[in-house]
């Protein structure tokens, strides 16, 4: 596996389109194969997390988006299914609850983020502020923002100024210590209409499905306006996005864990943990006064 292979494939540093980014890729490999080469950059991912631990400097956040049906749910239990449980947390954000909307849209995801030495997924983002209420600019009347008590109050430029909120936040948590990563998985609507039919057929996977599925999908090209511009205006050179083409599982998910690890590695900083003072001459001392234990 190459250095920095699958970042290159898939960093944004220029201005996207998203229609003309491919939602299939060719890696020159089987499914088969690329489940195994994921099993092998997990076992890395989770050692790399066990020292990041020990080291107890910099926390890992990876943002997650994606149209409904991209594979969210199970790309995180195969990619993080090796890790320490106690080492990455997995915080999922629905609808704002009561006591959440009597803070600002980012206090939620504020006190959801990692603990120095620790993963956080966030399975869904603080991007659904600058898409969903977007889409849906009537969701923003529950937050009670002043000067704001219908839709057509909503100002030209407000959705600019929150996608820069969002640049300084996300700026603020990586410059004390955070590492963020941001992945758009990148479906196709023909894919999207294959998944929801499975969804359909199978019993097993029945539960999933919801009738507001389909009145999203209606919604498709709003949202990928919206992803392109929320993504172009927040891919920064600190905190870039990177595009995973998401119509095969198993590449995207190595093409994700393949990012994590390329990146991850530049932070040569971070060492294993070492034994405190005095305590490496008297290891043997301390062998000793188990056996006699």
């Amino acid at each position: 596996m190459k250095e920095t292979h699958f970042t290159s494939r898939c960093k944004v540093q220029d201005k996207i389109v998203l229609k003309e980014l491919p939602t299939e890729v060719d890696l020159g490999m089987t499914d088969e194969k690329a489940i195994k080469q994921l099993a092998k950059l997990r076992d890395k991912l989770s050692k790399f997390q066990d020292k990041m631990y020990a080291h107890n400097r910099y926390s890992v956040l990876i943002c997650i988006q994606g149209m409904d049906t991209s594979g969210k749910d199970s790309l995180i239990r195969e990619v993080f299914k090796e890790f320490n449980p106690r080492g990455v947390v997995v915080q999922s954000f629905k609808t704002p609850n009561s006591a959440e909307l009597e803070h600002d849209y980012l206090w939620r995801h504020y006190i959801a983020l990692p603990e120095r030495g620790k993963f956080t997924v966030f399975n869904r983002t603080h991007y659904e502020n600058v898409l969903v209420t977007r889409v849906h600019p009537e969701y923003l009347l529950n937050e009670n923002l002043p000067g704001i008590e219908k839709v057509e109050d909503v100002p030209a430029d407000f959705w600019d100024k929150r996608m820069q909120q969002i640049n300084n936040f996300e700026g603020h948590i990586s410059e004390n210590g955070m590492i963020v990563f941001k992945f758009f998985l990148h479906l196709s609507k023909a894919e999207q209409k294959k998944r929801l039919f499975r969804r359909l057929n199978k019993d097993e996977h029945n539960w999933k499905f919801s009738a507001a599925d389909l009145k999203e999908r209606e919604l498709w090209d709003q949202y990928e306006e919206y992803y392109e511009e929320a993504i172009n205006k927040t891919s920064t050179e600190k905190n870039p996005w990177y595009v995973i083409p998401a119509d095969n599982k198993a590449l995207s998910r190595l093409m994700l864990a393949g990012i994590l690890w390329e990146e991850l590695q530049k932070y040569t900083d971070i060492k294993q943990g070492e034994l405190e003072a005095g305590m490496e001459e008297n290891i043997e001392l301390y062998k000793e006064q188990l056996r006699n234990d």
